[in-house]
């Protein structure tokens, strides 16, 4: 097959893959990239640490991505989650595996991961422009001819990848123009909605609470509808509009599908101890403490800042005297402790989501090549495909295996 002229857009970890691997085919590549570097999602992914893929076996992986997933059985046998972690390790990147499975860099510095998707491109001569932001892909009779940038140069090529990203974090670049750019092309974009997203709540009394995290807790999380949907421990952050956190953000993609509101998220602060063991724990402090104030025997129990709260919740005077506390008040703030319950209003809006549900609908890609149905010489990869998946490094899997897919296609 004969070298081709290869336009990538965008230089995140899809772009960069796909640019690679053309690149190391032997095609004249060139990457597009609207931002002053590469990657700038990528490096403030898992807090600036980059959870790159997830070690689970592979057969389990689909079961992880519930948007679409099934659309990746062959981009994944081709490029898998282990060979995503073996195309680091040949380069140089010490890896660990943490919990869930989740696999990070051990330097636990995203840049790692970004400096080595980089050299791939650069040291198989692929060219990454800098400030250069695509206005269009150009089309003729069914075919990719090139693609125009903003300033108005014209670059003739016969493939173009288009991974721009989704809507989320537009600081990073990533606003839409692959949607904008596709849609020209004919191409169908299915509703754009927040996954993995922080969740504004109806109770207001979480403002009081803003700023504090909780570790090592258990949230159940119940559709509208009654239906248990995800039951997790982990760690959650309270804000000022409701919670947040990767318990909260690895739920928000289970209630996605019923639009969020009205979801009830419970709250268990001692899911280690049965509701008679902490019966009996409470029973210990308020022997402990039995000459104090209610408000006051509670600090080697709870957070501080989450006292007053409980006490508003449980509606017995902060003034009461410990030992006038009865089995039913105690009965009550064991059942309040393991389920305090929040009832979703909303998700916040998809700008502050990880990820972009939706895409380019999936019917008009080929699975085995990334390459549209509707124009030759045109691929896809990455988030701007309708594919999504939970937490735990499957997100990255899914633009590593569909960038590679396409790069390797062309």
């Amino acid at each position: 097959m004969s070298n081709k002229r290869v336009g990538i857009i965008g230089a995140g970890p899809a772009g960069l893959m796909a640019a690679g691997r053309a690149a190391e085919l032997g095609h004249k590549v060139y990457v597009f990239e609207k931002n002053r570097r590469a990657g700038r999602k990528l490096m403030i992914t898992g807090k600036g640490r980059c959870n790159i893929t997830n070690a689970c076996p592979e057969e389990e992986l689909i079961r992880h991505i519930p948007g679409n997933g099934r659309f990746l059985y062959s981009s994944l046998s081709r490029f898998s989650n282990h060979d995503i972690m073996a195309f680091f390790q040949d380069r140089g990147v010490r890896l660990k595996i943490e919990r869930g499975n989740r696999v990070f860099p051990e330097s636990d510095k995203a840049s790692d991961i970004c400096d080595a998707l980089v050299d791939y491109a650069l040291k198989n001569r692929a060219v990454i422009r800098y400030n250069a932001s695509v206005k269009d892909v150009v089309a003729r009779d069914g075919q990719v001819n090139g693609l125009i940038l903003e300033n108005g140069d014209f670059y003739e090529l016969d493939a173009v990848v288009i991974a721009t990203g989704g809507l989320s974090y537009p600081l990073t670049g990533s606003t839409g123009d692959g949607y904008r750019m596709a849609r020209k092309l004919g191409h169908t974009v299915t509703d754009l909605k927040p996954s993995l997203v922080p969740l504004e709540t109806v109770e207001t009394w979480v403002k009081e609470v803003s700023g504090l995290t909780l570790k090592n807790v258990g949230l159940t999380v119940y559709d509208p509808n009654g239906r248990k949907v995800f039951e997790e421990q982990g760690e959650m952050l309270f804000t000022h509009f409701g919670v947040s956190g990767p318990l909260i953000l690895s739920a928000s993609r289970h209630i996605l599908d019923c639009g969020f509101s009205g979801a009830q998220l419970v709250i268990d602060m001692k899911p280690a101890l049965s509701e008679e063991t902490l019966d009996r724990r409470i029973q210990r402090d308020f022997e402990k403490f039995s000459r104090k104030q209610f408000s006051n025997a509670l600090h080697e129990l709870l957070p501080r800042s989450m006292i007053p709260v409980v006490i508003q919740l449980l509606r017995i005077p902060p003034e009461k005297p410990v030992h006038q506390i009865t089995r039913q008040d105690r009965q009550r703030m064991v059942s309040l402790l393991k389920g305090i319950r929040l009832t979703v209003s909303r998700s916040r809006p998809i700008a502050e989501a990880i990820v972009t549900a939706g895409g380019i609908r999936i019917s008009e890609i080929d699975p085995r090549t990334m390459e549209s149905k509707l124009v030759r010489g045109l691929y896809f990869a990455g988030e701007i495909i309708d594919v999504d998946a939970y937490t735990g490094g499957y997100n990255l899997t899914i633009a590593l295996s569909t960038g590679y897919t396409a790069g390797n296609s062309i």
